[in-house]
């Protein structure tokens, strides 16, 4: 007879605002006891994004997290359009927070499976025995053309657009996200990050920092460290997330 392992999650959580930004318009939340991992990164001015961000995730864990009635994609998906919905309608009532949006990335874990829920350029890897594989796909100009053959990724990485995006919560009535689905094993280690980790730290770097025997929140505070140390350009955010397994 065969064991089945019980997968169950340890998690931490780190923001920065880097060396060059005078605030803070990331947000996370997370609940590992209900496997709800979330990082939003805003936009807008007059610290707009900065509400957009906390109100997505305030949506998201509340939809999510303790209480939440069924844990699938179809409850993800209506999560996000929930989290999109009150961005959306706080914007049209307030002319100073018009147009504010966020990025978000999510990990929904139930035991083994795994939900990872994604717009805008924020993003989420897995590393497996080793191997850093990026999960979601950016919703952003650059890498849009990237994926048509349009440009290189070394022109993507040079490109003057490459801060638009093409996918937003809260920028328009209704948004779709990308929905990834797979079965975690133990030993992954998922990574949710805002842009401002991964413009400054390549994939190779990323794998070299993640696979270093280290608890969860030193390996937090490396990639700050390390997304600050080659410029800091933007607010940084990350949560890692580890599956473990109870034969």
């Amino acid at each position: 007879m065969l064991a089945t392992a019980v997968i169950h999650y340890q998690a931490a959580a780190a923001t920065d605002r880097g060396r060059k930004r005078a605030s803070n318009e990331d947000s996370f939340g997370f609940s590992a006891e209900h496997g709800l991992f979330v990082v939003c990164d805003g936009m807008g001015g007059a610290a707009a994004g900065e509400i957009a961000s906390s109100l997505a995730v305030d949506e998201m864990m509340r939809q999510l997290g303790e209480g939440a009635q069924g844990r699938g994609r179809k409850t993800a998906e209506q999560a996000v359009a929930a989290a999109n919905s009150s961005i959306y309608s706080r914007s049209r009532r307030s002319a100073r927070l018009s147009g504010m949006g966020t990025t978000l990335v999510a990990l929904l874990a139930e035991e083994g499976r795994v939900f990872v829920l994604n717009v805008g350029d924020s993003r989420c890897y897995r590393l497996r025995s080793g191997h850093l594989e990026q999960v979601t796909l950016d919703h952003s100009l650059v890498d849009e053309q990237v994926r048509m053959g349009r440009l290189t990724q070394e022109e993507a990485l040079r490109s003057p657009l490459r801060n638009i995006i093409t996918r937003a919560l809260g920028t328009q009535a209704t948004v779709t996200p990308d929905v990834f689905e797979m079965e975690a094993e133990p030993g992954d280690l998922f990574l949710l990050c805002s842009d401002g980790l991964t413009r400054e730290v390549d994939d190779p770097q990323l794998a070299q920092l993640l696979g270093q025997e280290k608890p969860l929140e030193e390996l937090t505070d490396l990639l700050i460290t390390a997304a600050n140390k080659a410029g800091g350009h933007d607010n940084i955010t990350c949560i890692l997330v580890r599956a473990q397994g109870e034969a």
